[in-house]
């Protein structure tokens, strides 16, 4: 019997103008603990945010993602004792899909060490082929600001280090949304003028994100799938749109209904709260976080330890 532990951030893709590549590891956390067996059983234990809905049988997220990764490397699957401590809210846009891949490939990775190397390409790979994107993934798997894209010889990420006066504030809401509607209101085509006008502002994101936090309200704007997304989830719509107004640095938080504020200092979330709280009728839950540097993590636990 081998036991890992591993810990993987929250994400949030996009950050306005970046769709679909560039991400942002944040401060809430899944915890799940995986021990392997010779047999064939599985159990499956999960508590926290979404429990009652996850799946406990060979359809759970997490264990096909270690199937998945035993399957790659022709190894066979062992039986599994898993037990998930979700902090990662579920269906709000914060990456709670893209954690349980992370999760299962990180447990995985830690449940074959010293049998199979996988390297950080290796678990890029695996992750995207189960998430279909490496935006939520990317940030999941090695933390900070990565730039995710797809190259001949796959998924290829770059992490960066945030400004320390970037503060991150998350709101949110009690109701959810389907990535995939999301992404069903969204033109086949746009304008050459908004591909040129993303271009800019995903350019100068990177720069106020490492460099200029003062150019992040300019740096988050958006033509390409926030205000598309904006009939579905009008009252996300109406809170990013109060923030902005405000000077705040607010967007969608990967496919919503949650909103990011990227603050230019602590100091400044306190009044991004007061705004939620009186301009719309939804009642949001503020999270006050740090940028997540380190991303997901693994430790072996010896036999009998706790």
């Amino acid at each position: 019997m081998r036991t890992v532990t591993v810990t993987v951030p929250a994400t949030s893709a996009n950050l306005g103008p970046g769709f679909d590549t560039l991400g942002l590891a944040l401060s809430v956390y899944d915890t799940l603990t995986a021990s392997s067996f010779d047999d064939d059983r599985l159990v499956v234990e999960v508590t926290g945010p979404g429990a009652d809905e996850i799946p406990t049988d060979e359809s759970n997220l997490v264990v096909r993602s270690i199937a998945h990764v035993y399957a790659d490397v022709d190894r066979p699957m062992p039986g599994l004792h898993l037990h998930a401590e979700n902090g990662v809210p579920h269906g709000r846009g914060l990456g709670s899909s893209g954690a349980a891949v992370t999760a299962g490939i990180l447990i995985a990775k830690g449940l074959l060490a010293g049998d199979v190397d996988l390297d950080d390409d290796a678990l890029l790979r695996l992750a995207t082929e189960l998430e279909g994107h490496p935006d939520n993934v990317a940030p999941a798997l090695f933390g900070g600001l990565t730039i995710a894209w797809t190259a001949e010889r796959g998924p290829r990420h770059k992490k960066l280090l945030v400004h320390r006066g970037v503060a991150p504030v998350v709101f949110v809401p009690g109701f959810t949304m389907s990535t995939s509607l999301a992404r069903s209101l969204q033109p086949p085509h746009v304008s050459r003028e908004d591909a040129v006008f993303n271009v800019s502002r995903s350019a100068l994101l990177i720069a106020a994100l490492t460099q200029s936090p003062e150019l992040l309200l300019d740096a988050t704007d958006d033509r390409l799938h926030q205000d598309y997304r904006g009939p579905a989830m009008p009252e996300t719509l109406r809170l990013v749109q109060a923030l902005r107004a405000e000077g705040f640095a607010a967007v969608v938080s990967g496919a919503g209904p949650s909103v990011l504020v990227l603050a230019d200092g602590p100091g400044a979330r306190q009044r991004a709260v007061e705004i939620a709280d009186d301009v719309t009728d939804t009642p949001w839950q503020a999270h006050m976080l740090a940028v997540d540097v380190q991303g997901g993590t693994v430790r072996e636990r010896a036999e009998g330890s706790t």
